[in-house]
């Protein structure tokens, strides 16, 4: 799995946001379009792309994309 792969997949959840604010060290919580549906969405794109079921408290720990990703990585 790629960082750049997962990045396009982590935007792709967002309608509003600009696909070029999205980098690894994006602290995607502090985004304004942010909100616990997004976060559903999240979970469900890294289940259905990835193979991997992450739960809420994944996303609450995670500050960065990053973050995000390396859990995504421990758990294949």
């Amino acid at each position: 799995m790629a960082m750049n792969t997962f990045l396009d997949h982590f935007a792709s959840q967002f309608d509003e946001t600009d696909s070029a604010i999205f980098k690894p060290d994006t602290k995607f919580k502090d985004l304004e379009e942010w909100s616990s549906l997004l976060a559903l969405s999240i979970i469900a794109m890294i289940d259905e792309e990835y193979d991997v079921a992450i739960k809420g408290d994944n996303i609450r720990n995670a500050e960065t994309i990053e973050d995000l990703f390396k859990t995504i990585q421990s758990k294949k």
